[in-house]
C-alpha cells in the first residue's frame, strides 16, 4: 500500500491525500509563481495584445475545479491559501532581491532590475486577483453542485468560472496597468479586458473534457492508493 497524508480540517472529516492529489498542489503553485514572473510579456494572438500568462492561468481553475469535485470545498481551500502565501513570498524576495547591491562582477544589474521590477505590480494585481477569483471560484462551484444534485459537471465548471474568470480579469487589469501611463484609463483598460477575458472564455470551453478526465484520474488515485 501506497503511504498517504491527510489534510486536517474543522469542518469535515480528515481526508487521505494521495500521490496524484501532490501532483495537482505542486502543479498549481508552479502555475501561479510562473505566470507572475512570466506574465508581463506581451504577445500577440488572432491579432489581438494579450499576457503570455493567458496559458497558464485558466490551468489554474481547472485544477481548482477538479479538486473541490472530488475532495469538497475545504481541500481547495487549502490550494489557495498557500498559493496566496507562494506569490506573496515571491514577492517580497523579489523586491528584496531588486534592493539588494549587485556584485561588480553582475554587470546585469539594470536590466535585472528592468525584467523582475515590472513584475512587482503584476504581482500585486495578481495576488488580490487572485484571491477573489479563486475564492469565488470556490464558491459557485459548491452552489451549482447544490442546485444541479452533483450533475452536469461541464456546467458547473463553465458557470463557476466564467464568472470568476471576469473578477480575475477586470481586478487584475485595474491594478496592474490603470494609470501606468495616461493612455491607460478605465475605459481603455476595459477595452484591453474584454478580448482578453474572452480568450479566457475560450480556453475554459476547451478545457471541459479535461475536467472529466482530471476528475476520473483523481478519484481512481483516490481509491487505489489508499
Amino acid at each position: 500500500m501506497s503511504q498517504t497524508f491527510t489534510f486536517p480540517t474543522m469542518m469535515m472529516e480528515q481526508q487521505p491525500c494521495t500521490y496524484r492529489l501532490h501532483i495537482l498542489f505542486g502543479t498549481f503553485i508552479g502555475l501561479l509563481i510562473g505566470m507572475n514572473l512570466l506574465g508581463n510579456k506581451v504577445t500577440t494572438l488572432f491579432g489581438i495584445s494579450v499576457s503570455v500568462g493567458i496559458f497558464m492561468v485558466p490551468l489554474t481553475f481547472l485544477i481548482t475545479d477538479i479538486v473541490e469535485e472530488v475532495y469538497g470545498t475545504e481541500v481547495v481551500k487549502h490550494f489557495i491559501i498557500t498559493g496566496i502565501i507562494s506569490i506573496t513570498l515571491i514577492f517580497l524576495f523579489t523586491g528584496f532581491f531588486i534592493w539588494l547591491p549587485p556584485n561588480e562582477r553582475f554587470t546585469y544589474n539594470e536590466e535585472y532590475k528592468l525584467v523582475f521590477g515590472s513584475s512587482m505590480r503584476i504581482m500585486v494585481a495578481s495576488i488580490i486577483a487572485f484571491a477573489l477569483a479563486q475564492f469565488h471560484d470556490i464558491w459557485a462551484f459548491a452552489y451549482w453542485k447544490k442546485k444541479t444534485n452533483g450533475k452536469f459537471l461541464w456546467l458547473r465548471n463553465n458557470l463557476s468560472t466564467w464568472v470568476s474568470q471576469a473578477i480575475d480579469t477586470m481586478v487584475f487589469m485595474m491594478i496592474a496597468f490603470y494609470h501606468i501611463t495616461d493612455k491607460f484609463t478605465f475605459e481603455f483598460i476595459l477595452q484591453l479586458s474584454i478580448p482578453y477575458y474572452l480568450f479566457k472564455l475560450a480556453f475554459a470551453i476547451l478545457d471541459t473534457p479535461f475536467v472529466y478526465l482530471g476528475v476520473a484520474w483523481l478519484r481512481a488515485g483516490k481509491k487505489t492508493e489508499i
